[in-house]
């Protein structure tokens, strides 16, 4: 299968992007633990507006990560994986596998419990971080693992998002949905006139997102939404999805997410970590994501391909799929974004950070191991 000039595109800056997450994530924590700590506590909680800069960067520029992640999935759609049915069983089987495992192994500890509203938190996948510890194996990696990772991370974020706009709403005006929601339907119709230009789009797409903000329901859900309303055409480099989608894949992997982990990882690392690990939502965070992920992944992926609902490309294995799997246990951004609107105590979403980065990082070295042996001996046998 021969990747498409944007897939190309596309997982170069979520591979760049990857590192640099790394980077402003260590940045963060460094300075959130030194003498300046107080001092980069204050600065992300900036006024500005009537609201704290951390709060722009998660409810505004985080709208903009959204709209690009509904323009990937509308071209998955519409051209790519998910275009066509047979093509689009295992990727969505795997991601399927991968909601539900990873918040079963959450609610078997916290169902009950006041913690439970963190069940959506192990479901996540890091598209950024996930192709980044991918595209450090280089060559070895077929096409086809790149994408069934892509259109696997991408189905995944559609569950979160769906699960943010159901389950995480905790006060509804209708009086300001209603608006979102008929703005929204005047961009459609703009996109059935083939109103190719962008401006009243992106136009729109501002008051649509100032009245969902209004709403109750979380505001980054315009980003997919207007996305869906932006004309797809033919999917060509004239359309105005691809335009638009061109655009943004630099300002989102190295301005927007980098700001995302500086605002949200500015842990401050104090108490007994051991303790915090042993807390109910903990061990259901680091189970989720590091055991639910993977086996959920492969199990209803096998499951697909045994009773003949899809079919495994003839460049992967199981064992590339498992690793896969592990990689999908990377939540970070998305993970961290859920545990923002989870939680309210402060304590509890700090340790709920840490319990996401340490298993997004043990995550990742697992499933880069499982990898990086494994392609060798799939794809060149040469380097053993």
């Amino acid at each position: 299968m021969k990747a498409t000039q944007l897939f190309k595109e596309f997982f170069d800056s979520e591979k760049a992007g990857g590192l640099i997450l790394i980077t402003c994530t260590a940045v963060s924590l460094v300075l959130a633990n030194s003498i300046l700590g107080e001092s980069y506590a204050h600065l992300l909680h900036i006024q500005l507006a009537g609201h704290s800069l951390t709060h722009w960067i998660n409810d505004g520029l985080m709208a903009i990560f959204f709209l690009l992640i509904g323009l990937e999935l509308e071209r998955e759609i519409y051209k790519g994986e998910l275009s066509n049915i047979k093509d689009a069983m295992l990727p969505l089987f795997a991601a399927l596998g991968g909601i539900l495992l990873p918040a079963s192994l959450f609610m078997v500890f916290n169902f009950g419990t006041t913690y439970q509203a963190g069940a959506g938190i192990p479901m996540a996948t890091d598209i950024a971080f996930a192709l980044g510890v991918l595209s450090l194996l280089g060559k070895r990696v077929p096409t086809s693992l790149k994408v069934f990772l892509t259109a696997l991370a991408v189905i995944d974020d559609l569950g979160a998002i769906l699960i943010i706009a159901i389950f995480y709403t905790k006060s509804l005006s209708l009086t300001s949905l209603s608006i979102a929601l008929g703005i929204f339907a005047l961009l459609l119709v703009l996109n059935k006139l083939k109103v190719r230009n962008l401006i009243p789009y992106l136009l729109g797409g501002v008051a649509m997102w100032y009245f969902m903000l209004n709403s109750g329901v979380h505001a980054t859900i315009t980003g997919v939404l207007l996305a869906f309303a932006i004309p797809f055409g033919k999917g060509d480099q004239s359309s105005s999805s691809y335009i638009l989608q061109h655009f943004l894949h630099k300002p989102v992997a190295f301005i927007i997410l980098p700001l995302f982990a500086l605002a949200n990882t500015a842990i401050v690392l104090s108490g007994n970590i051991g303790a915090t690990l042993s807390e109910s939502y903990s061990t259901g965070i680091l189970l989720g994501l590091v055991v639910g992920k993977p086996v959920g992944i492969v199990l209803l992926s096998f499951t697909a391909v045994y009773f003949g609902l899809a079919k495994l490309p003839s460049d992967m294995s199981w064992k590339s799929v498992l690793g896969v799997g592990f990689l999908g246990g990377i939540g970070f951004t998305m993970s961290i974004f859920i545990t923002l609107l989870a939680f309210d105590d402060e304590m509890i979403v700090n340790n709920a950070k840490l319990v996401i980065l340490i298993s997004s990082l043990l995550a990742g070295i697992i499933g880069y191991t499982l990898l990086k042996f494994t392609l060798n001996k799939e794809v060149d046998p040469m380097l053993n």
